[in-house]
């Protein structure tokens, strides 16, 4: 670099100092922000479904989750900073009570002077034009978050210089050259730098709040007034965008789950737990590095138009480097009523006996037709009504079982949950709900008769919550039908979202309860019949979220069986395995869950020598590719030469996608239950 574009950057860097240094005074918290958290500690003690003690043990737990949002990998802070601040361990209580927040600030301008420094360190270094050295011996540890932290700036440099060099390191063996990793890792740094000086006294307040609200439950919630906003355009569900939550994960924006029916789960590029590292609009032929920016700013990037085109640079989730992602392309769209609604399908068997018909029904949701069932409307459209229309349709097709996949349904109106069961029951309770309180509401099917009374199975996954999971619960409690595929996801609590004098809060207000006595919380619905699971439970299910309610029980209801179900279950799985054992994808799925739990645990760091690196990575990539291609071969397909292009490359070839496994082999299991156990009949009362 020459002396004048040094000297030019250092001017530079010294107006930004200038800036940033009047912006962190500013960094103070407002007469608004104080009045909400005192409504916020209210709202805690008096409305939440457990019975919090906003007390000094909880003050602890506050303050260290504090530490973790504001430097959850120790790579800013120094142990003297948090040594410093050590008194709020036993304060942040009255801090919420008495709306004191200043020290709670002054902690927070403490890490934003550390960030703020180490991001000048970075670019500096960039500055120097030292080229990187990739003959070392050492690694870098991929989680820190149980480290100690730093006790001096010395030990913070090393620690950086291994985390800088890796970042260039993942970008050479990406196919960068130097002079683009350089410019790749500067627009890094000075994006983060600039999006730090832009911090306002609203952020840290929501960062304050995070932390208040997620030492109780990972679901209460801080709502500014500008996310507010943002929250009531994603329930009316007009929000422009590709129909993918988001969530932060570290440095990176991880997606958690796809909107049923929305773009990116009808493009078929994007899974949960997938990374999201850079963000392109179609017009623009520069991609904005995202690593480190704020989940809302991410979100903002890729909102856009209706019928616009985002791009996005994407980790895999199964990907064991960040060096392997790879662009895809989702055009932007709303997320209509038609696109969500149940739709069926007649899943042919040929068997020694013939020709069986099964019948399958995909419910992406629990959704109604508010605004035309207020309206008065006869023939709004519901899950319910949508799911009796394709029964009947399914039973003129001649079927002997229905399967109802509830997979990646997320939940939806619980009205409708309560009414689905009603199909496939003559009356009776569906779901227990518990107040803070301690009263209980018993919900359930008042109507005589049921429209479905053969047999029945579940498909669900570890992506099915909420109201999927209320639904499978109450059909297995029932002996109604098999429940069968992945453990669910485990959310069975509810929220209600109230008005603060500035902003809103979503809190925990009830739990759900099976009609058996057990909650769905925390260990979700345990299928009769178990699939190997397409996401890793270790980070995607309530069980993988910090301070999640735990999970009990309530007395069970009266309520009587249709069915005994268990007592074929053995035989079931017996010929399920045998199957299975000759189902391509199914082995694949199997062998796939294994790899990727082995490597989760094998990958806690990282080799910073570039040959070593590349070993780890085509290693790795090869038994991922000696799996897919294993898979392909027996389907009769042509194999990949590159793991990374096993997703969505060749979806048109293929007849049979990874997951439409798991609904053929479902009917198997239904035809298979269906033969043994002859015909349905009411049981005595449970």
């Amino acid at each position: 670099m020459s002396l004048f574009a040094t000297l030019g950057r250092s001017v530079a860097l010294a107006g930004l100092l200038m800036v940033a240094t009047t912006a962190l005074a500013a960094l103070q918290p407002t007469d608004a922000q104080r009045q909400a958290a005192v409504e916020v500690a209210e709202s805690l003690r008096y409305g939440h479904y457990d019975d919090i003690s906003l007390d000094d043990a909880w003050s602890r737990r506050a303050f260290q989750r504090y530490l973790d949002i504001l430097d959850g990998q120790r790579a800013y802070l120094l142990h003297e900073d948090v040594e410093a601040f050590r008194d709020l361990e036993e304060s942040m209580d009255d801090a919420l009570f008495d709306g004191d927040l200043d020290r709670v600030y002054a902690l927070y301008r403490r890490q934003h002077e550390r960030t703020e420094a180490r991001l000048e360190w970075l670019l500096a270094k960039l500055d120097e034009g030292a080229g990187f050295d990739y003959d070392t011996d050492l690694r870098l540890e991929l989680e820190r978050d149980d480290a100690p932290w730093a006790k001096s700036e010395a030990e913070l440099d090393e620690l950086w210089l291994k985390r800088l060099k890796n970042a260039a390191l993942s970008q050479v063996i990406g196919g960068q050259d130097d002079e683009q990793v350089v410019a790749n890792l500067r627009q890094r740094y000075e994006g983060q730098l600039s999006r730090v000086q832009q911090t306002e006294p609203e952020d840290v307040f929501g960062l304050f709040m995070a932390a208040v609200t997620s030492s109780i439950d990972p679901h209460s919630e801080y709502l500014s007034p500008r996310q507010g906003e943002s929250f009531d355009i994603q329930m009316r569900l007009s929000l422009e965008g590709i129909g993918a939550l988001l969530q932060s994960d570290g440095e990176y924006v991880k997606v958690s789950s796809l909107v049923p029916g929305g773009p990116a789960e009808r493009a078929g590029v994007l899974e949960p737990a997938d990374r999201i590292i850079a963000v392109g609009q179609e017009d623009d032929d520069e991609m904005v590095n995202v690593v480190g920016m704020r989940l809302d700013n991410v979100v903002d990037l890729i909102r856009g138009p209706k019928g616009s085109v985002v791009r996005l640079d994407v980790v895999p989730a199964q990907a064991v480097d960040m060096t392997r992602s790879r662009v895809v392309e989702i055009t932007r769209d709303t997320v209509s009523l038609e696109d969500q609604a149940a739709k069926g399908e007649v899943i042919e068997i040929e068997r020694d006996d013939g020709m069986h018909r099964i019948g399958a029904i995909k419910i992406p949701t629990f959704y109604v037709d508010f605004d035309a069932w207020q309206a008065g409307e006869e023939d709004f459209r519901s899950t319910t009504r949508d799911v009796a229309r394709e029964i009947e349709r399914l039973k003129e097709e001649g079927i002997e079982g229905i399967v109802l996949d509830l997979r990646n349904n997320g939940g939806g109106a619980l009205q409708e949950a309560n009414s689905l069961i009603g199909l496939f029951i003559d009356r009776g309770p569906t779901v227990q709900v518990r107040d803070a309180r301690g009263r209980i509401s018993l919900y359930g099917d008042t109507e005589t008769g049921t429209h479905y009374d053969g047999p029945l199975g579940v498909l669900v996954n570890r992506l099915s919550a909420s109201a999927s999971e209320i639904f499978a619960g109450a059909i297995q409690d029932y002996g109604r039908g098999l429940v069968v595929g992945e453990q669910t996801f485990g959310k069975g609590t509810v929220q209600t979202l109230n008005e603060l004098s500035h902003g809103q809060i979503k809190l925990t207000r009830a739990k759900f309860y099976r009609i058996s006595g057990d909650s769905t919380q925390h260990r979700g619905v345990e299928p009769d019949i178990v699939f190997p699971s397409l996401v890793d439970p270790e980070i995607i299910g309530e069980s993988s979220l910090d301070n999640a309610l735990e999970w009990d029980t309530v007395r069970a209801v009266q309520y009587r069986t249709y069915g005994e179900p268990w007592k074929h279950l053995e035989t079931l799985q017996d010929r399920h395995r045998s199957r299975a054992e000759t189902l391509p994808n199914f082995r694949y799925l199997e062998r796939q869950a294994e790899l990727v739990k082995r490597m989760r645990e094998q990958n806690t760091s990282v080799s910073l020598n570039r040959e070593q690196r590349q070993r780890e990575v085509e290693d790795q990539e090869a038994e991922q590719l000696a799996l897919e291609n294993q898979r392909r071969l027996a389907l009769g397909l042509e194999p990949l030469e590159e793991w990374i292009d096993a997703r969505g490359e060749d979806a048109d070839e293929e007849e049979e996608p990874v997951d439409r496994a798991q609904v053929l082999e479902a009917a198997q299991i239904l035809l298979d239950y269906a033969q043994l156990n002859g015909s349905y009949r009411l049981a005595t009362s449970h």
